[in-house]
Parts: C-alpha cells; sequence; structure tokens
C-alpha cells in the first residue's frame, strides 16, 4: 500500500498537496544515482560547474509568481512577501557562486625548494539537505548551491508542509541540464531519513529545523564519522540603548517579530530597553503593531498571515496564557483584528511588559508575532540577561555608538550580531549558531569549508 503525505493550507485548512511516500528501491535508486553523478561531477571544471548552476538559477527566478503563489498557499505567508524569498534566494546562490573560485581554490604554502606543496579542497560525496517549511527556498539554497559548486551531489528533502519547494529546485536543476542523478529530491518519513542517514552512501548532512529535530539527525548519524551542519532554534534577544534612534528602532523590532508572522529562526523573541527610553519604545511598538493587517494572505493589502498550523498558534496562545498567570500584561487588544481567533491559525499579534525570565515566553522559542519588553538599567543588565539563554543564533544592538556595539558584541553569546538591524542574513557573512542554535557554518566563504575536506599534496622533486 502506497503512504501518502498531505500538506494542509494554514490559509483556509484545505490540502493543498497530496504526495505518495519514497518507497525502499526508489530511495535505493536515488541514492545510487547520486553516487554515479557525483563521481562524474567533481572532474568537472569549477568554472564549468559554476556556469552550469548559474543556468539553475535563472531557470528557477523564470517561474518567480508561481513559486511565490505556490509557497503562499503551502505555508501561510502573505503573497506580498513571498516573492522576496525567491529574489533571497537568487542573490544568496549567485553570491556564493562568486565565491566559489577563491573559496575552493588550492592553499599554497610557502615556498620550500626541491618541493611542490598545496592542499586542496575535494567534495565529500553526496550531501542529504533537510530543509524546513518556514523559509523553504532560503534555507535549502544556504547548502545546496555551495554543495553543487564544490563538486558534490545533493539529495534534497523538504518538510511535508512545503514539498512543492524541493520539487521547484530539482525542476529548475533539471531545466539547466545538469547531469541526471545529481540534484535530486525525496518524499520519505522520519524513520526513512533516519535510515538514509545512516546509509554510507551520504557523506555530509545539512539540517534545519527544531532542537529535537537536530537531536534526531545526531543520533541517527551517532554510529557513523560523517559532518553534520545543524541550523536550529533560536530566542533571538534586542537591545535598545538610551541613546538609540527610536523612529529606526521600533518600525524595525516591529517588523523583526512579526515578519512572516515571527516564524524565523532569526526573528527577534525577546526586547530590552533601556529605562531611559522603555516608555517611548513600549507606546511607539504598540502603535506601530495596530497598523498591521490580520487575514487571508493571498490579499495583496495583508502584510500578517496565519501561522503554519493551528498547533503552531496554540503554543503561542500557550506562552501568552502562562505569562500573563505570572504577572505580565498584555497590550494588545486582539478585537483590534478582526481576523483574529481564539482557536486557528490566524492569531492576533501581542506585546507584553511586566515580563521576566521565569516565563516561557523570554526563555523558550515563540515562534510567532508575540514578544515580551522588558526594562533594563544597564548595558551591563541588558548583556547578562541577553546570554541568559540556552540558544544563539542572532542578537541585535540599537544605539548610535558603533564603539560599543563592538564592545557589546564581543561579550554577545550569539553566531550573529546585529546594530540597528536584525532579522537579515547576508551571504558574504558566516552563519552559525551556538549552544542549542546548532553548529557548523553556511554562507560566506567558509560555508565551504564544511562540504569540502582537505588533501594535502607533498611532493618532491629529486
Amino acid at each position: 500500500m502506497t503512504i501518502r503525505i498531505q500538506t494542509r493550507s494554514p490559509v483556509d485548512g484545505s490540502v493543498y498537496v497530496e504526495r505518495a511516500l519514497a518507497d525502499a528501491s526508489q530511495i535505493e535508486s536515488a541514492l545510487a544515482a547520486a553516487e554515479r553523478a557525483q563521481l562524474a561531477w567533481r572532474r568537472v571544471d569549477l568554472a564549468d560547474r559554476v556556469q552550469a548552476l548559474e543556468g539553475l538559477v535563472a531557470a528557477f527566478v523564470a517561474d518567480k509568481a508561481a513559486i511565490a503563489e505556490e509557497l503562499t498557499w503551502q505555508m501561510g505567508r502573505p503573497r506580498s512577501q513571498t516573492p522576496g524569498e525567491v529574489g533571497g534566494f537568487e542573490h544568496r546562490a549567485r553570491t556564493m557562486l562568486s565565491l566559489a573560485p577563491s573559496a575552493l581554490a588550492d592553499v599554497v604554502p610557502p615556498n620550500k625548494m626541491g618541493f611542490e606543496r598545496f592542499i586542496r579542497r575535494e567534495p565529500l560525496g553526496v550531501v542529504l539537505c533537510l530543509a524546513p517549511w518556514n523559509y523553504p527556498y532560503l534555507c535549502a539554497v544556504n547548502a545546496v548551491i555551495p554543495a553543487l559548486a564544490a563538486g558534490n551531489a545533493v539529495v534534497l528533502k523538504h518538510s511535508d508542509q512545503t514539498p512543492l519547494c524541493a520539487e521547484r529546485i530539482v525542476a529548475a536543476g533539471q531545466a539547466a541540464g545538469l547531469p541526471s542523478g545529481l540534484l535530486q529530491f525525496l518524499h520519505c518519513s522520519h524513520p526513512q531519513v533516519a535510515d538514509i542517514i545512516r546509509d554510507p552512501r551520504i557523506d555530509f548532512v545539512a539540517f534545519t529545523g527544531s532542537v529535537e529535530g537536530g537531536r534526531a539527525v545526531s543520533a541517527a548519524a551517532s554510529q557513523r564519522f560523517i559532518g553534520l551542519g545543524l541550523e536550529l532554534g533560536g530566542k533571538d534577544p534586542a537591545y535598545v540603548r538610551a541613546d538609540a534612534d527610536l523612529d529606526h528602532a521600533i518600525p524595525n523590532l516591529v517588523e523583526g517579530v512579526c515578519f512572516n508572522s515571527g516564524q524565523s529562526c532569526c526573528g527577534v523573541e525577546r526586547i530590552y530597553v533601556h529605562e531611559d527610553v522603555y516608555d517611548q519604545v513600549v507606546e511607539g511598538y504598540v502603535a506601530q503593531v495596530k497598523g498591521y493587517r490580520l487575514g487571508n494572505p493571498l490579499d495583496p493589502q495583508v502584510d500578517l498571515g496565519p501561522l503554519v498550523r493551528d498547533r503552531a498558534a496554540d503554543h503561542v496562545r500557550q506562552q501568552i496564557r502562562q505569562a500573563i498567570a505570572l504577572g505580565a500584561r498584555g497590550l494588545v487588544d486582539p478585537g483590534h483584528f478582526p481576523a483574529h481567533s481564539d482557536t486557528g491559525a490566524y492569531l492576533a499579534p501581542q506585546v507584553l511588559v511586566d515580563v521576566n525570565h521565569d516565563m516561557d515566553l523570554m526563555r523558550e522559542e515563540t515562534f510567532g508575532p508575540a514578544v515580551g519588553i522588558m526594562k533594563v538599567g544597564s548595558d551591563e543588565e541588558a548583556i547578562d540577561l541577553m546570554n541568559e539563554s540556552r540558544f544563539g543564533l542572532t542578537a541585535s544592538l540599537w544605539t548610535e555608538d558603533l564603539d560599543e556595539a563592538q564592545a557589546l558584541g564581543d561579550r554577545l553569546q550569539t553566531g550573529t550580531v546585529f546594530m540597528n538591524r536584525c532579522d537579515y542574513l547576508d551571504p558574504e557573512l558566516a552563519w552559525v549558531g551556538v549552544k542549542d542554535s546548532g553548529r557548523g557554518c553556511t554562507l560566506s566563504s567558509m560555508g565551504f569549508e564544511s562540504l569540502t575536506r582537505p588533501k594535502s599534496f607533498h611532493l618532491r622533486q629529486l
């Protein structure tokens, strides 16, 4: 009996996509084809690999409108925002391809008489990319394009919520004429993924998802000596100093919390504000968030859509209820947003004050359009609270003082320090997490290092 998956759209609860799971023979065929294709692909000149991947990017972008529409239906992001993910895919892909020649070049130590010495970066083999639903293209491109550029083959598995995204990327590769078997997708279950990770033909796993998912991937790979790239959760803090430009900080913080309905691993999830500007920030934040429009994401006027599933919205509701039970105050009346419901995926944004670190809202991932704003009396207090977390993906500082931002940033336990911006990936900078936010590095020239292995050539001339 064929097992099928269904993607229920958060837009209206209907079944938008239905696909059959791969069976054992299809998985075996895919891995065998990937292994064969990679052996030939690694011998292709780097310039030719880059040119072929440029063709993939062009083919992908050509379907921008259809891809954006599908994405809205699959995971609920407003139609006004989904084209940006296609543009982000293109920007990151082209940036990584531009970095490939220098990042993958031989490393040559100083000349030594009578010897030819260099370090060559070799591809690993077959890379398994496990991509999430919240940014299915942006997270996938971080691994897919540099892995292929480096000479690897890629097997792509997307979340059951966004299966069409894997199909779109592979179709773009086929349109660009990539060799058969080099870039494939599989729709499969969690137990099947674990079996694939244990297969000796898989040489690296790039996973983006929850902390629990990262533990499952690590457990499946625990008997093998293969590399893992794990981009996991976040509880990213922001600190508004007394000297911050509030006209700039407030709208950007609201967007950092609410964009994609708060479903971003690097979105702002807790805000600390110096007491000198606390009242102004809270008042400005509440006024700004009330300007958002919650509703059907297919409406081009809507900028806040549903959460991906009912249970995701219920998780946010539970955090809000717990915080209020422990003394917090909610400042936004959900009734201001007619599309809000006490059940289901449509959830009004919320800001809470009188919060503390006894509340899950300030400690555990929210992944929704709700945030706590906490008053602090000094930079010292802010840094201590920002670091008081099991996560460490990004942190943002809102200040006019560049020197202080750098000094405070040195003390933050995080992978990326922002000043006067948030919730953004620069593909020329390394993307990393610390603590439970994961391990490994993507993007920048450093993003190629985990997708290759160094081979030293030590050649003596007689």
